[in-house]
């Protein structure tokens, strides 16, 4: 998916090497995302993640 021009500011991010990031904006360019649990019972944010997260492409061979 081609990253859109239009960012989200409902949709707060800090995740830099996501694809739907928006630079220094700290947001996220998709107009919803898929949050998820990385445990059967999340009791903390911690246990959530993002699965609408996708590896920007120019990070994912130089180790960013």
């Amino acid at each position: 998916m081609a990253k859109q021009e239009k960012k989200s500011n409902q949709i707060g991010c800090s995740v830099e090497s996501c694809e739907h990031h928006v630079g220094s904006e700290n947001c996220c360019c998709l107009n919803s995302i898929d949050v998820g649990c990385c445990n059967c019972v999340p009791s903390h944010y911690e246990n959530t993640c993002c699965r609408s997260f996708k590896v920007k492409k120019s990070d994912s061979y130089n180790g960013k």
